[in-house]
């Protein structure tokens, strides 16, 4: 068996995240959809996660917030590169 004699086996996973990154370029490439963008990021990743006194588990849930609006980001990233 050599390296030519393996196949790729189709990902459809892989078809499904690369649809939803298109899908989400298209809402957020809008001027309505980047206003929406531009306030998520405003109410999320631009305010801090945790200030002191706060209990911890308050950074935690920010961050949660921050993570969905950074993988908004990325998927619109990744669909321009393609």
């Amino acid at each position: 068996m050599s390296w030519e004699d393996l196949k790729l086996v189709p990902n459809p996973e892989k078809k499904e995240a690369e649809d939803i990154d298109i899908i989400i370029t298209k809402v957020f490439s809008t001027r309505d959809g980047a206003k929406v963008l531009s306030y998520l990021k405003q109410i999320t990743i631009d305010q801090p996660t945790w200030y002191p006194g706060e209990d911890a588990s308050h950074g935690y849930a920010r961050e949660g917030q921050n993570s969905i609006v950074r993988d908004i980001f990325k998927r619109i990233e990744r669909t321009r590169n393609r």
